[in-house]
């Protein structure tokens, strides 16, 4: 049985190797996204380990809002005086301050140099650090900066040119005094933007304070343990401060990054784990035709004494050496793609992360080969023991065992259908993921089972539409034949199409909630705003800025926004501090829940009904506040907002607290022109007063929503992207299924040409079939992933995605798009069945 089943899979190589293609590319996504996010986490590591190679102790004033997080806004800065005191702490063998805030670069378009997501950090220079430089020398003056070769690089600046830079303060002109790089030649430690000022330049510009500290780092004297050293140095400033050795910070960091990595793995991974749900659907699909090509073949097995284990056993083993197969070159192929993805990462927007040696982690290796193992032989089961149950009397027959009935299948597929249906509102509903992903997967599998009811009256019709000739007519009857067959084929292609339209429908219905809610909610005619970067810099204006815009010709109503993350009675909120809560009542058309609405005075906090109701609230209790730099205190709340999507979980708080907020500037600011004022010529004389600030931008509402509305285009291309290959799969799984279908129906193929049917009519027929069974799979997933669209959408209510949108044109491109598959996917089975040779064909056993 052994040789019997290895000598039947070496002569079905052809055959296997489509299914076997689709376990290769879900165990490459499998295991390139390990080798990914193992090289990019070992090399942050390296890059922290070499930032912090000459720092033993860090000072620094944490937020009294998350103190314990790395990269929390800090509370406050330190004085001349703490550093003394760590100059003077025992085993110091240098102490110096630091002084590092946000710079951004302006380029000579006038735009802000970006980066792909690195900081953009401005320093106080100091003497004796990694840097090198390659031009000219330290800035001595206040009016000069020292620039890293990746600014120069990107901006194209060379010593002695001048260059703006925005800081805290509007637009400023420095001279470029040097230009520095790091050892090994790198223009950058990981994509950041550095640019160095004086120590007294940099404490105004980027602490907004004289004599003043972000930090202090200490360098240990020889034989002093980090350890020893921090103790000592938190014993002489006391409990008001921070201290971390040098490994804690790079540890910290590294770690930080690497929780961003495993999310970033577990996306991978889910995209992954859809292709290889669309693999099982072809592999079982294979197995299944194979068996039932071979009935004959297996039923004289029985017949000669092979038992029904042995049956099981020779499918199986097949499957088996499949898996083993496609597991090892999806290893191969998934070590090559994660290699280049992180050689891409770490070169990204022009970034110079230096990549840590290639290694494949075990967990690479373990998923592999259990994913394309069990994958397979999981999908190869239900084939094997329909093969243990052949009668040894099937020898006799000419003909392959008949299809059995649809029912056991169709109420399967009701009732995992409804349990799949059920756990996907449970888990929208409470925002539980396990039971989302579960939900999913049970549907899918459900509406699977189902396809078999009707793929025959919806094939049938689609088929109409192509069956105008004699090969359309028999195309169209051959993908009605085996309804299983043509079901599972379609389920494939399904299931891709399915997660893209639920994804557009949500993602649509996202942009038309948004729109909804500027047309209806807001009522500015004109937003101020700038871009925001992670590290506290971006755009962003005082509330002088404000003053004078209130005052410019045209202006009705206008009001700024401040924005802090604080603790209301010990749980995280966010605030928000108004230039004019009056305006901002107006603009946002804001209703009273409870009390009056009106100015917040001091000790008094507006809080919307969500706070309100789930922290016991109401108009005259008090609350404890405690933002990122003041004390905590006790405020009155003066009034409670009817339910807001504008100001949905907003603690509202006089002006004077943005002070304490980790970020005291204006991120936002919202304007309402006076009656028959046109709101583009306000806008024209609003823009010059932010001239000096390049990253604020002065829009209309409609344009600010479609800035707002591309971000989600951005985020479908990107799934649209990932989710490309469990397409791709599909596509195979049409190709495997025609081919299939092709040796199966060789005499029956021959016979047609023998009575005249021309091969160029051959490969009609094999294309009307194809193109059939791929729009039928389309439909199918168009409107189960309409429907995933539509619960996501109802669950997201409370989110502000209250409209349903359908995206009509992208559903039709996908539908148009599924044609052209069906095209594609028939070309090789449609090119073998017309080569096929007329009397060889009709002797076909």
């Amino acid at each position: 049985m052994f040789k019997a089943t290895l000598k039947s899979l070496l002569s079905r190589k052809v055959r296997l190797l489509l299914s076997g293609l689709s376990v290769v590319l879900g165990v490459m996504f499998v295991s390139g996204s390990f080798v990914l996010t193992d090289t990019l986490d070992r090399s942050f590591k390296d890059l922290f380990s070499s930032a912090y190679s000459d720092v033993d102790v860090q000072v620094s004033v944490p937020s009294k809002v998350d103190g314990d997080s790395p990269d929390a806004a800090l509370s406050g800065t330190l004085a001349p005086a703490d550093l003394a005191k760590v100059q003077a702490v025992d085993g110091v063998d240098k102490a110096y301050g630091d002084v590092v805030g946000s710079a951004r670069p302006i380029g000579s378009d006038g735009k802000v140099l970006t980066t792909s997501g690195a900081p953009r950090m401005g320093t106080a220079w100091r003497d004796g650090g990694r840097e090198e430089f390659r031009e000219g020398h330290a800035p001595r003056a206040d009016d000069e900066v020292a620039v890293s070769a990746y600014v120069a690089k990107v901006g194209g600046y060379k010593v002695g040119q001048r260059i703006d830079v925005l800081t805290l303060e509007p637009r400023r002109s420095f001279t470029v005094s040097g230009i520095f790089g790091y050892p090994g030649g790198r223009d950058s430690l990981g994509g950041e933007m550095i640019t160095a000022f004086t120590t007294p330049t940099a404490q105004k510009l980027l602490l907004g304070r004289k004599d003043a500290y972000s930090g202090i780092t200490a360098e240990a004297k020889a034989g002093v343990a980090q350890d020893a050293l921090r103790d000592r140095v938190q014993s002489a400033l006391g409990d008001g401060v921070r201290v971390k050795t040098g490994t804690q910070l790079a540890k910290e960091s590294a770690d930080q990054v690497g929780e961003g990595l495993k999310f970033f793995n577990y996306i991978l991974l889910g995209f992954a784990g859809i292709a290889l749900f669309v693999g099982i659907f072809i592999i079982l699909n294979t197995f299944s035709i194979l068996v039932a090509q071979r009935t004959r073949e297996l039923a004289l097995l029985r017949a000669m004494g092979a038992g029904r284990g042995q049956m099981i056993g020779t499918v199986v083993l097949e499957a088996v050496v499949i898996g083993l197969v496609a597991s090892v070159v999806g290893l191969g192929a998934g070590i090559g793609v994660g290699a280049a993805l992180a050689q891409f990462f770490a070169t990204f927007g022009g970034s110079s992360l230096t990549l840590a040696g290639l290694s494949v982690p075990s967990s690479a290796i373990i998923s592999a080969f259990s994913v394309g193992l069990v994958v397979t032989v999981l999908a190869a089961l239900l084939p094997a023991l329909r093969a243990s149950r052949i009668p040894p009397v099937a020898a006799m027959r000419e003909a392959a065992t008949p299809d059995r009935p649809l029912t056991r299948p169709t109420i399967a597929g009701a009732v995992l259908g409804a349990l799949g249906g059920t756990g996907l509102v449970i888990g929208f509903d409470q925002g539980q993921l396990t039971l989302i992903m579960g939900g999913l997967v049970v549907s899918f599998v459900g509406v699977a089972l189902l396809t078999p009811l009707i793929s025959r009256p919806v094939v049938s019709v689609i088929g109409r539409l192509l069956s105008w000739s004699v090969p359309g007519l028999l195309g169209r009857r051959n993908s009605a034949r085996n309804p299983r067959r043509t079901a599972i084929t379609a389920a494939a292609l399904m299931v891709g199409i399915a997660l893209i339209t639920g994804v557009s429908v949500v993602l649509t219905s996202a942009t038309a909630s948004l729109t909804k809610i500027a047309d209806t909610q807001i009522k500015a005619d004109l937003i101020i705003s700038g871009e925001n970067e992670n590290s506290g810099g971006g755009g962003s204006f005082t509330a002088a800025d404000m003053d004078r815009v209130a005052k410019t010709e045209g202006v009705r109503q206008s009001f700024g926004w401040y924005g802090d993350q604080v603790l209301l009675d010990g749980k995280p909120r966010f605030a928000g501090a108004m230039t004019d809560v009056p305006a901002m009542h107006t603009i946002f058309g804001m209703t009273a829940k409870e009390g009056t609405l009106g100015d917040v005075r001091a000790g008094q906090i507006g809080l919307t009904e969500e706070i309100a109701t789930e922290q016991n609230l109401k108009v005259g209790s008090t609350a404890r506040l405690q933002t990122t730099k003041g004390e905590e205190r006790t405020y009155t709340v003066a009034f409670v907002y009817a339910k807001s999507t504008l100001l949905s979980g907003t603690v509202v708080v006089p002006t004077a607290v943005a002070a304490e907020f980790g970020r005291d500037r204006i991120t936002d600011a919202f304007v309402r022109v006076a009656d028959g004022a046109d709101a583009g010529a306000v806008r024209k004389r609003i823009e010059p007063l932010f001239a000096d600030n390049p990253e604020i931008s002065v829009q209309d509402l409609s344009s600010y929503v479609k800035q707002q509305a591309s971000q989600l285009d951005t985020v479908l291309v990107m799934i649209q992207i990932l989710l490309a290959l469990a397409i791709l799969i599909a596509v195979l799984g049409v190709i495997n299924t025609l081919a299939l279908s092709v040796i199966e129906r060789t005499r029956e193929l021959g016979l047609l040409r023998a009575i005249g049917m021309r091969r160029a009519q051959v490969m009609r027929m094999i294309t009307v079939e194809s193109v059939v069974i791929s729009v039928f799979g389309a439909l199918l997933g168009l409107v189960v992933g309409t429907g995933l669209g539509f619960a996501a959408v109802r669950a997201l209510k409370d989110q502000g995605v209250t409209d349903l949108s359908i995206p009509w044109s992208q559903l039709g491109g996908y539908l148009a798009l599924a044609a052209v598959v069906g095209v594609v996917a028939a070309i090789l089975p449609a090119i073998r069945a017309a080569r096929l040779n007329v009397l060889q064909a009709i002797s076909y056993e």
